[in-house]
This record gives structure tokens, C-alpha cells and sequence, in this order.
């Protein structure tokens, strides 16, 4: 199996069920061949960055400048990755791949985009809408509206202020390990920003790592149901292309 790198701490949570999760199919694997002995897991790398440091570091869209901190402190945890002998690098954090073609500019690896994989995945479902819920920056990202709109999908964030606050609010939360009721104050801004216009209601893209920590049981999965709502989980997502591209069950 390919050595997996992974540019994590951002937030440490969302680094934990990565590792975990990673280490949890290898068994699955495993058994399912019915192979005997110990399970093999992948040989991984970890490079944990202070989150603290990683949002003061943001930029300001439109001026290039203002990313330079930002870019360079994301493109050297996957420098020091490629240096530690990892045959490709996952980024744990949505908010990240806003910036992935700078970031990930020189690496001598491949790096899997997380916002390709999601719109990748929204197409095989048949989502034709997809409300993109995460942070402030993921929500305003045109990199991950355009990602979609290559699929033929169309993605947007909710328009009104009040929800995009009650998400960041939440996140924090997540973050802080205040689980309890976190699905569903999830449901009731997803379900207050599905804008009238729509003749069908849309999937909704968890966007952002720890969000679905407000889904103990189904946070592993790709997409499910939950209250009525269709979930798009980013980092279910991300984490099955990471792990079918260790394995060499789907590309190499």
C-alpha cells in the first residue's frame, strides 16, 4: 500500500477520525478478503498544523499578497511530507483547497483535492443543486462552485447572513466538542436556506471537517439521510478516494 501524508491540526478533531477511519477500513479490508494474520494498514505521515496560526494567516480574496503566509505554511507541512517518503498527501480542512492550486504548486506528489472529489461524488448521486455549508470562506468559494459546475451541478451557500452565522457558530461548537443537538440546528439552517426557487430540494454539502461530528453514527459515511435532509459528508468523501488510492483499488 502507498505511504498516505497528511497535513492535519486543522482542526485536530477531523486529523483523529482521518487517522482512525483509515486504520479502521485497512480491517475491514482485511477480514473482508478473509486474510489471516495481523492486517496491514497503510504507512502513514502526519503533519499536525496550529490551527490558531493557520486562521490568522488568512487571506483576502483578490489580493494575492495577502494568501502569501497562508500558501506557504500549508505548501511546507506537504513539502515535509513528500521529504518523509509519503507517495501522495491528503489536506484534512475544506477551507484549505480554496487555495489548493498555489498550495499544492511544486509538490512532487499527488495531492488529493477534496473539493473534486465532493463534486466528483454530488454527480454520481444525480445532485443537480448542492448547498455548501462549512466556513466563512468555504461557503464564498468560487474554486468550489466552480468544481461542482464543471459536473453540470449547481452550488451555492445560503445567501442570508443570519444562516451563514448560525454555521460558523456551530462549527465552533464542533470544535469545542458541543455535540449535543448539533444535528439538528444543522437541519433547521439547511432546511431555512433552501431558496424557493429550487424545483427540488437540494443535497447539502458538509463542507467543512468537523461538521459532521454533529452525526456520531453517520459521520462516516459518504452521504445519508438525516430528518429528510440528504448530506453530502466532505470528509467521508475525501477519505474514501485517499484510501481506494493507498490500496490501488481505483487509480495508482
Amino acid at each position: 500500500m502507498k505511504k498516505i501524508g497528511i497535513v492535519g491540526g486543522v482542526a485536530w478533531r477531523s486529523t483523529v477520525d482521518y487517522y482512525s477511519e483509515i486504520c479502521r477500513r485497512s480491517q475491514q479490508r482485511h477480514r473482508a478478503r478473509k486474510l489471516r494474520g495481523i492486517p496491514s494498514t497503510p504507512e502513514m505521515s502526519i503533519e499536525s498544523l496550529d490551527l490558531n496560526k493557520a486562521v490568522s494567516y488568512l487571506g483576502i480574496d483578490g489580493d494575492e499578497d495577502s494568501w502569501v503566509q497562508f500558501d506557504a505554511y500549508h505548501r511546507a507541512a506537504l513539502q515535509r511530507l513528500e521529504a518523509s517518503g509519503a507517495d501522495f498527501a491528503i489536506i484534512a480542512s475544506n477551507t484549505a483547497h480554496h487555495r489548493f492550486t498555489s498550495i499544492a504548486g511544486g509538490i512532487g506528489i499527488p495531492v488529493i483535492n477534496i473539493f473534486d472529489v465532493v463534486a466528483k461524488e454530488s454527480a454520481r448521486i444525480g445532485a443537480s443543486e448542492v448547498l455548501i455549508l462549512g466556513t466563512a470562506l468555504t461557503m464564498g468559494s468560487a474554486t468550489f462552485r466552480e468544481e461542482f459546475a464543471k459536473h453540470g451541478i449547481e452550488a451555492a451557500a445560503p445567501q442570508d447572513e443570519a444562516a451563514r452565522a448560525k454555521t460558523a457558530g456551530l462549527i465552533t461548537d464542533l470544535q469545542l466538542g458541543k455535540l449535543k443537538g448539533a444535528a439538528e440546528r444543522l437541519g433547521r439552517i439547511a432546511k431555512s436556506t433552501f431558496q424557493p426557487r429550487l424545483t427540488a430540494q437540494p443535497a447539502v454539502c458538509l463542507a467543512c471537517t468537523e461538521l459532521p461530528l454533529a452525526f456520531p453514527e453517520q459521520r462516516m459515511l459518504a452521504t445519508f439521510e438525516y430528518n429528510g435532509v440528504l448530506y453530502i459528508n466532505s470528509i467521508a468523501v475525501h477519505l474514501n478516494a485517499a484510501f481506494d488510492f493507498a490500496v490501488d483499488e481505483r487509480g495508482s
